[in-house]
């Protein structure tokens, strides 16, 4: 059974071939990356509605002794000093880019650094000076800012850690609908995460948000509540109400345990506008309080 493997450095997950190995959840171990031989940790078995998210496959080949997690720490300290090292070199070339890490592979065949950049960089004067600085083989890789707040991580606006470095590289897409469905702030400091993307965490219960949205009118909708013809103008799915409002400016909020489908399509209907909507408090006993303060409002006691 293949595993998922968290990289230590990068926070990507690959999937892995265990091969004769039984790694426990958590567990440190040396598997075969695209960069080299690195430390991971084992997440677990892979569910198979999730194997498809992964292109590539791995080999585990050990678990990791105490050696190459002292070994690990030793790089990550060298790896450190390179990347300052190489941000001078940058800025004495002149390029623009923003190296965000360096790192060794766990037998320092390989020195990687991760830069961000809005445009295409010629680095091959940079990857020479550094070549003959570390005397070892030299990548530059460039990475988007998704991929920056993975590796550098931090917290959210919930106060947790982001959920790109703790729990997923691969979440799905996320777009402005999942928050517009879910009626999240449009505010772009509110919508974003600290690499100024939509926030990952909208994606997670965005197909619950889309199946409740079925339940309730649209917001125009009209909907006939006391003998007159009320319009939705906002719904909230966490409380279950729905907001109405009258012509007038009267307006209620009614549970949407109320609120009741009519068979025929609403729309125009001569002088008269037909209701698609009727608000039916029977098998609903949170909108009594809603008829009776409408009917007190009214001057209906």
């Amino acid at each position: 059974m293949d595993f998922v493997v968290r990289n230590m450095h990068t926070r990507e997950t690959d999937l892995c071939d265990p091969g004769t190995l039984s790694p426990e959840p958590q567990q440190a171990v040396v598997y075969e990356t695209r960069y080299g031989l690195d430390l991971g940790v084992a997440l677990g078995p892979v569910r198979e509605e999730n194997r498809k998210r992964y292109k590539d496959r791995y080999l585990l080949t050990r678990i990791a002794a105490d050696d190459d997690l002292e070994t690990y720490r030793r790089q990550e300290e060298r790896a450190r000093e390179a990347a300052r090292t190489c941000t001078e070199r940058v800025q004495t070339h002149k390029l623009d880019m923003r190296v965000v890490s360096a790192h060794f592979t766990l037998d320092a065949s390989k020195l990687l650094f991760f830069f961000v950049s809005d445009h295409r960089v010629d680095f091959r004067m940079l990857v020479r000076d550094l070549v003959g600085i570390f005397q070892t083989r030299v990548e530059l890789r460039q990475i988007g800012v998704r991929d920056e707040t993975r590796i550098t991580g931090g917290m959210g606006i919930c106060g947790r850690r982001l959920c790109c470095n703790g729990i997923s590289d691969r979440l799905p897409p996320v777009s402005i609908r999942m928050a517009k469905d879910q009626n999240y702030s449009l505010n772009s400091m509110k919508v974003s995460g600290p690499c100024g993307r939509l926030l990952c965490c909208l994606s997670y219960e965005h197909q619950h948000y889309q199946e409740e949205r079925r339940r309730y009118p649209r917001e125009g909708s009209l909907v006939e509540f006391e003998e007159m013809v009320f319009k939705v103008q906002e719904i909230n799915i966490l409380s279950g109400q729905v907001r109405i409002s009258s012509p007038e400016g009267g307006w209620h909020t009614i549970p949407i345990c109320a609120m009741q489908r009519r068979s025929g399509k609403g729309g125009g209907g001569g002088s008269r506008r037909v209701a698609e909507w009727a608000v039916n408090p029977q098998g609903c006993p949170a909108a009594a309080e809603v008829i009776s303060a409408a009917r007190t409002e009214d001057g209906i006691e």
